[in-house]
């Protein structure tokens, strides 16, 4: 029994870091507020549409809770995305793009989005799509200019 609740610990475990692979940060000395205007102002410098601003600390706080300070912005470029969901339609699952600016229980401040060739990982022709390298490139781009 021991041996079963270690290997399911382990794999569930594995499972957890795994996911965070998944996640690249960017720390940046600006406050949330300052990084996601920093951030819009690049995409939208860039070309991307930005479909939303999710302010996630404001939501908390309209239900009597609090969180340090938290965004989210979604954004997108038909030039990048399209050719993705040509490949396998379900491409759309992960796309627009996004991008959180939050602050941790440190106070740092951070810019992290997931990247596109681990969260597409299950769409083998878009994994492999140069497309891919765009979004990646894109989204190392705009968080740096963000950060600076």
């Amino acid at each position: 029994m021991r041996k079963l609740i270690l290997a399911t610990i382990l794999t569930f475990g594995g499972a957890m870091s795994a996911m965070a692979d998944d996640i690249i940060k960017v720390n940046t000395n600006k406050s949330v507020q300052e990084a996601m205007d920093a951030l819009e102002a690049a995409v939208g410098n860039a070309g991307a549409t930005v479909f939303a601003r999710v302010d996630h600390a404001a939501g908390a706080d309209k239900v009597g809770l609090s969180i340090p300070a938290n965004q989210v912005l979604i954004f997108g470029n038909p030039a990048l995305g399209t050719p993705a969901m040509q490949i396998d339609p379900r491409a759309g699952l992960f796309l627009p793009l996004k991008v959180q600016a939050y602050e941790d229980e440190n106070g740092q401040v951070w810019l992290a989005y997931e990247d596109p060739k681990e969260t597409m990982d299950d769409l083998d022709e878009v994994e492999k799509s140069p497309v891919i390298e765009k979004m990646r490139g894109a989204l190392a781009k705009l968080t740096s200019v963000a950060a600076q």
